[in-house]
């Protein structure tokens, strides 16, 4: 299995790690996504989210870090984020 990278990113101010694991199953990469003091990202209130992802889908991004900033770009906007998580 090839080895993990780790990239640092910046996302609306929040800075990011962002770890890629190919070919963690046959045919599937593993992404991992924390933020710095683990502030809420509109993917995961809790700040750090794993998932996993067909190789040839994450190929069409430049990079790890492309797909997550995508991602979250994505997931901002569906959910009209604000930056904060409502608990209620």
């Amino acid at each position: 299995m090839p080895e993990p990278s780790t990239y640092r990113a910046d996302w609306q101010g929040i800075a990011l790690s962002v770890t890629h694991i190919p070919a963690k199953w046959p045919g599937f990469d593993q992404i991992e996504v924390e933020s710095e003091g683990r502030a809420a990202l509109p993917i995961t209130p809790t700040g750090y989210k794993v998932t996993c992802l067909r190789a040839e889908d994450l190929a069409e991004y430049a990079s790890p870090v492309a797909f997550v900033l995508a991602w979250l770009d994505f997931a901002a906007e569906d959910q009209g984020w604000t930056g904060q998580i409502s608990l209620f």
